[in-house]
């Protein structure tokens, strides 16, 4: 399986560039390469940014302007795996037993996507999707629908998308640290308060 980071924002709340931003004395984009590391995937990052390059290997959006939904079709298009794992990379209190956990449920279940929900809202940045969703996820983006929630929808059946509680698997589980809490583990890092909440 490979991993991506998504880091082709633009980073306007931040006002300034989010990747290189150091959390616990370490850039953001640090951060989130080693997490897909730990979790087991080989890690590249999504983006016309090749002053990330000494990080993990990059994969340039196809279609600048586009979002996220845009590195995802990117990721795909380049991916040489059936299933992928997507992380991005503002979270860096997301523990990497969580990604394991993503991964094998993905293996498990065969799902197109599999996206976790928090709070009843899906987290469709932090997700493993399968390589042939490309299709639909291309059509989307002629049709100039960026939102990613929906680019998935109009890829994959709803019998294809596996949406999960963190909550409710969290609750069965002995082995997934809670400090921070769950909430914390999602909590992007869009504006310069957003970082001291982590810090």
């Amino acid at each position: 399986m490979n991993g991506f980071v998504l880091a082709g924002g633009r980073s306007t709340r931040m006002g300034r560039d989010k990747a290189l931003l150091h959390y616990a004395g370490r850039p953001l984009i640090a951060h989130a390469v080693d997490l897909l590391k730990a979790a087991g995937v080989a890690p590249h990052i999504v983006g016309r940014r090749p002053d990330l390059a000494t990080y993990a290997p990059i994969v340039e959006d196809l279609h600048p302007g586009c979002g996220p939904l845009g590195g995802i079709e990117a990721a795909l298009a380049s991916s040489s795996s059936e299933w992928n794992l997507f992380l991005p990379v503002d979270l860096p209190l997301l523990p990497s037993i969580f990604l394991k956990y993503l991964i094998e449920r993905a293996r498990i279940t065969g799902a197109a996507a599999t996206i976790p929900t928090l709070a009843g809202e899906p987290e469709p940045l932090c997700a493993v999707y399968r390589r042939d969703l490309l299709a639909g996820i291309r059509e989307s983006l002629k049709s100039r629908d960026y939102k990613v929630t929906h680019g998935i929808n109009h890829a994959a059946p709803l019998s294809e998308i596996d949406l999960f509680s963190v909550e409710e698997v969290a609750a069965t589980r002995d082995d997934w640290p809670l400090n921070p809490r769950l909430h914390g583990w999602f909590q992007n890092m869009n504006t310069p308060a957003d970082l001291t909440l982590v810090s």
